[in-house]
């Protein structure tokens, strides 16, 4: 039966998008080393289903600010997915990459914001291509936006977009290891019900 909602999911469909999370939060580390040229490990990620609010909590709080690579999906799948970079990872990227380090957001070049564009949307399209694989669906990408603001403000894209559909989106949290340092990974999938009912189904866990 479809459901209205994401607070309608059953336990079993909980543990398979679990499964997907860990799935595709493991191949975005791969792609992460890759770019980097250095191994990139995740802990086991925490997928859960969160309201809006709580979500901006998990992050770290509305008036924290973050930078955000939003991307929107469209064909078998429409929603959006969000990828928040915290400054530790921020300055993973950039010291990595570009062999500099920042205090704050505000010393974000030109080149730094489009090296973490690059990197945000290779993690987005990682993520999205593990989960298209193995459901067997079709999912187009659009081209990275990138925003620094606030997380509050940050997350009012989706809730403009799809709070009327469901205040409920899944959010998908780790830690990136590298160098022995542990820095946050944090991304957000809302899917639109309709997706979510035709994914669920082709994962074969939902009539």
């Amino acid at each position: 039966m479809a459901i209205h909602s994401f607070d309608e999911l059953t336990s079993m469909e909980i543990d398979t998008l679990r499964e997907i999370g860990s799935i595709g939060t493991g191949n975005a580390a791969t792609a992460l080393s890759t770019m980097l040229g250095k191994e990139v490990r995740i802990t086991l990620p925490e997928v859960r289903i969160m309201g809006y609010n709580e979500a901006i909590e998990w992050i770290g709080g509305p008036e924290a600010v973050t930078a955000g690579v939003l991307v929107k999906m469209s064909g078998q799948m429409n929603g959006i997915m969000l990828s928040c970079q915290q400054l530790e990872f921020v300055n993973l990227v950039m010291h990595s990459m570009l062999g500099l380090t920042v205090r704050d957001y505000e010393e974000l070049d030109e080149l730094g914001k489009s090296t973490l564009v690059e990197v945000g949307n290779i993690a987005i399209a990682t993520f999205i291509n593990a989960l298209a694989g193995l459901s067997g669906i079709s999912v187009d990408l659009t081209v990275p936006a990138f925003a620094v603001d606030m997380q509050g403000a940050i997350l009012a894209v989706p809730m403009a977009e799809y709070g009327g559909m469901s205040d409920y989106l899944m959010t998908i949290g780790g830690n990136f290891v590298c160098d022995n340092k542990q820095v946050p990974c944090r991304l957000l999938l809302s899917p639109d019900i309709r997706s979510l009912n035709f994914l669920l189904k082709k994962l074969g866990v939902a009539e």
